[in-house]
C-alpha cells in the first residue's frame, strides 16, 4: 500500500464509485477525487432496472458467469476469481443492503429502489473520505515526465495526481475516443450492444403487451440464436430473448444496418412431435370448435389469431374441418414466423455498447493500461459488455474494485 497518492477517477458511475472506494479504503492516507460531468452522480444507477436497480445475477460459478459476456469473456475469467457476483453480494450486504434473487436470476434490493444502493455508495465513498465533484467535464490529460498526470478540466481548471482512472461509460463521443487514442491506446468502434428491434409488420404492432415466456428467435445466415421471453411492442419485439440475441449480434447486425431477417419460434418449449400431437388432440378433442377460438399450447389468444389469419386459415374454419394445407402452413407460422426487422431502439434500462479500449492493451491482474504507467481503465469503457440482467454492472464492479485497489498499492 502506497501512502500520500493523489488518486483522480474520471466517471461517477457505477465502476468510478467502487474504485473510489477501494482506493480511499485501502489508502485512506491518499487523495481521492471523482469528476463527473453532470450534475448527478450515479445516474445510471437510478434508472437501471426501471428504477429498481438490477445490481448484480445471482450466478456464482465464474465459468458460467464469465460466459455471459459476448465480449471479454477470457479476460474476465481471472478477475472473476478475485470478484464476482457473490462478493458483490457481500459488499453491499455488510454496509446494510440486503439484495434478492427473482426466478430469472436478477439480483434486487430488497427495496426494490435504486436509491438504496445510490445511498449506500454515496454513504460509503464519503465515509471514506472520497472527494465527490460534479459538473466537471474533462478536456484534456497530459503525462508528466516524471510520472503521473496533468488534467485539463472544461473551463480551464488544472489538476494533478499520481493515479489516474477513466471510467466514463462507454465510448460513444468522439471526444472520449480522441483523449483515449491521445493515450497511446486503440478504441474497438463502439456500436450499441442492447436494443430492441423495429418491425413494421401491422399485425404485430396491434398486439403491443402481448408477452410470452418460451420463445426462440434467430437470424438466418449466422449462428445467432436465443430463448426466453418475449414482449411485442407498439415499434416491434423486446424481451430478454431479444436483447441477448442483440448483445451477440451486437457487431453482426451492425454490419447488416439493423436490416435482417428474424425468424421466430413462438413454440420453442414444444418439440416438433409435440406440436403435430397437438394438433392432432385438438382435432379430436376440439373438432366442433373454430381453429381461431382455439391455440395450440401456450400461445395468447390475441397472437393465436394473428397467427391463424397469416397462415391463411379462414375464420369459419373448424379444428375438425382443417385441411392437411391449411395445417402445414399454420405450424409453419407458429414455429418459423419470418419478420423483417427495420431498425432498432435503444433498451431503456441499459445504454450499453460493444467496443471500447482494446482487452490487450490492459494488464487484467491490476486494469492498468500497459502503455501508459499510472492510467487505468474499468467499467463500460473496455470492450467488456455482457448480456441483459445485471452482467454489465457485475463487469462495473468487478473492474471498479481491482482498478481502485491496485492504484492504491494493494493486490
Amino acid at each position: 500500500m502506497e501512502s500520500g497518492l493523489r488518486i483522480l477517477v474520471v466517471g461517477g458511475g457505477a465502476a468510478g464509485f467502487f474504485a473510489a472506494i477501494a482506493s480511499a479504503e485501502s489508502a485512506p492516507s491518499s487523495t481521492v477525487t471523482v469528476l463527473e460531468k453532470t450534475s448527478q452522480f450515479l445516474g445510471k444507477v437510478k434508472i437501471s432496472g426501471g428504477g429498481r436497480c438490477n445490481v448484480t445475477h445471482a450466478c456464482f460459478d465464474v465459468r458460467e458467469l464469465t460466459a455471459r459476456y459476448p465480449r471479454g469473456e477470457r479476460a474476465l475469467i481471472g478477475l472473476f476469481h478475485r470478484f464476482q457476483s457473490r462478493d458483490t453480494v457481500e459488499w453491499f450486504e455488510r454496509r446494510g443492503v440486503e439484495l434478492k434473487a427473482e426466478p430469472d436470476g436478477r439480483m434486487f434490493p430488497t427495496t426494490d429502489s435504486s436509491q438504496t444502493i445510490i445511498n449506500c455508495l454515496t454513504k460509503s465513498a464519503i465515509s471514506a473520505g472520497v472527494r465527490l465533484w460534479s459538473n466537471r467535464e474533462l478536456n484534456s490529460v497530459l503525462p508528466l515526465p516524471a510520472g503521473g498526470f496533468s488534467v485539463v478540466l472544461k473551463g480551464g481548471q488544472n489538476l494533478t495526481c499520481d493515479r489516474l482512472l477513466l471510467a466514463t461509460g462507454g465510448c460513444r463521443a468522439a471526444s472520449l475516443e480522441n483523449l483515449v487514442v491521445s493515450l497511446g491506446h486503440t478504441v474497438e468502434p463502439p456500436v450499441p450492444s442492447l436494443f430492441t428491434f423495429h418491425i413494421e409488420t401491422e399485425w404485430l404492432r396491434q398486439l403491443a403487451g402481448v408477452s410470452m415466456e418460451a420463445v426462440e428467435v434467430s437470424v438466418p445466415g449466422c449462428s445467432l440464436s436465443e430463448q426466453g421471453p418475449v414482449l411485442i411492442t407498439h415499434w416491434g419485439l423486446s424481451g430478454p430473448a431479444i436483447l441477448r440475441l442483440s448483445a451477440w449480434g451486437a457487431r453482426v447486425l451492425h454490419a447488416r444496418d439493423y436490416r435482417f431477417l428474424l425468424v421466430v419460434n413462438w413454440l420453442s418449449g414444444m418439440s416438433p412431435e409435440r406440436v403435430t400431437g397437438a394438433f392432432q388432440n385438438c382435432r379430436i378433442s376440439q373438432g366442433a370448435r373454430l381453429v381461431v377460438n382455439a391455440p395450440v399450447g401456450p400461445v395468447p389468444i390475441r397472437l393465436w389469431e394473428k397467427l391463424v389469419a397469416a397462415a391463411g386459415v379462414a375464420k369459419d374454419t373448424r379444428w375438425a374441418g382443417l385441411v392437411k394445407s391449411d395445417q402445414h402452413r399454420l405450424m409453419a407460422q407458429l414455429t418459423r414466423t419470418e419478420l423483417q426487422v427495420t431498425g432498432k431502439s435503444l433498451n431503456k434500462d441499459e445504454f450499453v455498447t460493444c467496443g471500447g479500449v482494446r482487452l490487450a492493451e490492459v494488464n487484467f491482474k491490476t486494469m492498468e493500461s500497459k502503455i501508459r504507467p499510472g492510467l487505468f481503465f474499468a467499467g463500460e469503457l473496455l470492450d467488456v459488455d455482457g448480456i441483459t440482467g445485471g452482467f454489465n454492472f457485475q463487469a462495473a464492479w468487478t473492474t471498479g474494485w481491482i482498478a481502485g485497489r491496485a492504484m492504491a498499492g494493494t493486490s
